[in-house]
């Protein structure tokens, strides 16, 4: 049973769906279908909404290790980190059976659903998501254990989060907006049928998922300056497969720079804005059935 659900929006400052979304949903109540289900409707880092900026000195969706929560960082996120630690967590012994955190993306991602586990829960949870929402992408990140994770979702139980684009930071697009709740809504339907029991993974088929590979980062020169940009052909192509000799930038001296990998790959986060300063082009996926 799903006992205690957690909806987050706010993690990063800028990305306004989940913060409207939260906004909406407490002055006008979540859904009457979902009146069985106990959803707490939160805003993480309220400072940095109000600088409209991802975070002030740290990004709280990397601060949820455990080497991380013990460390004596005074830095706001580390300490606001703590805090929420302790009111939807604490992490590995948690109260809140499942977290949702809704965040945006200025890539071209469309409506993801990130799930950490392939465990059955998270099983019936891409094949539901994606039976109900068709045109969603899931994106698995289970490169470590779920709770080596440094994502504020990790605090609950069972953790997942949206990510929604295109979208600029600091800015509310109605169509984003939409897709963001869809998948919300699409989520609160699959915990009501979980906790009435009546799914079972056989009951849908098996989904297409995207499993992280790695990132790929910028060409940079000696002095660490980028020396090429996202090629147009790559740009909002994220998901898209991605071909060996196909070209993924274009240096600033006007020559390609294709793929040089022997194997396809699926790109997603191209060109993300939040990733600027990690000099972070975009990430690779493998598809999989799930």
């Amino acid at each position: 049973m799903l006992n205690s659900i957690a909806l987050v929006g706010g993690t990063h400052g800028n990305e306004t769906s989940g913060i409207q979304l939260v906004r909406n949903w407490r002055q006008h109540g979540l859904p009457q279908r979902f009146s069985d289900l106990n959803v707490s409707l939160n805003i993480a880092n309220k400072e940095a909404l109000a600088a409209n900026v991802r975070f002030l000195e740290q990004d709280l969706n990397r601060q949820f290790t455990f080497d991380a929560l013990a460390e004596n960082n005074i830095a706001k996120e580390a300490m606001l980190a703590k805090t929420l630690n302790e009111q939807f967590g604490p992490k590995g012994n948690s109260k809140t059976d499942l977290v949702i955190d809704v965040h945006n993306t200025t890539s071209a991602m469309g409506a993801t659903l990130i799930i950490l586990e392939t465990d059955e829960f998270h099983i019936q949870l891409a094949r539901y998501v994606k039976h109900h929402m068709p045109e969603a992408n899931i994106l698995l990140e289970d490169e470590k254990p779920y709770l080596e994770h440094g994502y504020l979702c990790t605090t609950g139980k069972k953790g997942v989060m949206i990510e929604v684009g295109a979208q600029p930071q600091g800015v509310l697009r109605e169509d984003v907006y939409l897709l963001t709740q869809t998948m919300a809504e699409v989520i609160l339907d699959f915990c009501m049928a979980y906790n009435k029991g009546n799914l079972a993974t056989s009951a849908l088929p098996p989904c297409e998922v995207f499993r992280l590979s790695e990132n790929v980062s910028f060409p940079l020169d000696e002095e660490g300056y980028r020396t090429a940009m996202i090629h147009h052909a790559l740009q909002d192509a994220d998901f898209k497969p991605l071909l060996p000799g196909q070209p993924v930038f274009r240096t600033f001296d006007g020559k390609d720079i294709v793929w040089e990998p022997s194997t396809e790959t699926y790109p997603h986060f191209i060109n993300e804005a939040a990733y600027f300063k990690l000099n972070v082009a975009f990430a690779t996926a493998d598809k999989i059935l799930l």
